[in-house]
């Protein structure tokens, strides 16, 4: 079946993807003008969200839901800024968690483990995750567009909750995620489209992904959508940033 990942690394212009997952992408695109668009700033919010960390002193991320490598990738941009950084990789599809091990053969300061978002007990416990994260310093944890595919029945508040109570005073959460606020044909479009694939779409409000955060400090500018957080060039805005699909936000644990 289409995975998410592998759509999304369509989108992106990737090349590690199926017939199935590139039948889907097309479809978005037809049905939902500026979704490869709507990728690229998603890939751009979570560039800005690793550098922001960064220049607060974060030096090791855990990344869940990370899909398919492509250029960009967290352990680039944060191993670019200090090569001491270390990243965890974590993601539920196989082909991702493949493909990231090869490109991290040769690096001993990351890694891509296969487990899922709801299953804080064997993300936070893995090996791989205890050998290069140090819980008892400030990490910086990317859920970026992933937390869209987990229905309220399994209460993502409390998910989130197990992920801050593991983590250090001073750490980071970003998250982006699918507004259910606007152009909602085209978003019930994409809820429908999802709903062949194996990761189906539950969008959310603004005013609910907000609620997300509870246990941190919104940094500025609060939620808003990927393109208007903390933009750095004009290459990050999209035409009409306010009907953006996908918001984000950055928060900081006291």
């Amino acid at each position: 079946m289409p995975s998410s990942a592998r759509v999304y690394d369509y989108l992106l212009g990737g090349g590690h993807n199926f017939a199935a997952d590139r039948e889907v992408g097309e479809r978005l695109v037809v049905m939902l003008p500026g979704a490869r668009e709507g990728a690229r700033l998603n890939r751009a919010f979570l560039r800005r969200a690793v550098l922001f960390m960064i220049s607060s002193g974060i030096r090791q991320f855990l990344d869940i839901g990370s899909g398919i490598p492509t250029v960009g990738n967290v352990h680039e941009v944060a191993q670019k800024a200090d090569p001491e950084s270390r990243v965890v990789y974590v993601d539920n599809e196989p082909v991702a968690v493949a493909h990231s091990r090869q490109v991290l053969r040769d690096n001993e300061r990351a890694s891509a483990i296969r487990a899922d978002l709801t299953d804080p007990r064997a993300v936070l416990s893995h090996p791989e995750t205890t050998r290069l994260l140090d819980f008892d310093r400030p990490i910086g944890l990317l859920i970026v567009s992933v937390l869209h595919f987990v229905p309220e029945s399994k209460d993502p508040g409390a998910l989130l909750a197990h992920y801050r109570e593991a983590l250090a005073p001073g750490s980071f959460l970003a998250m982006s995620h699918l507004s259910a606020d606007h152009r909602p044909a085209e978003t019930a479009a994409l809820v429908e489209v999802t709903k062949r694939t194996r990761d189906p779409s539950y969008p959310r409000s603004r005013q609910r992904f907000t609620q997300l955060f509870d246990g941190f400090e919104l940094q500025d500018p609060g939620v808003v959508s990927t393109a208007l957080w903390r933009p750095d060039s004009d290459a990050d805005l999209a035409d009409r940033p306010e009907r953006d699909r996908v918001l984000a936000g950055v928060g900081r644990k006291p």
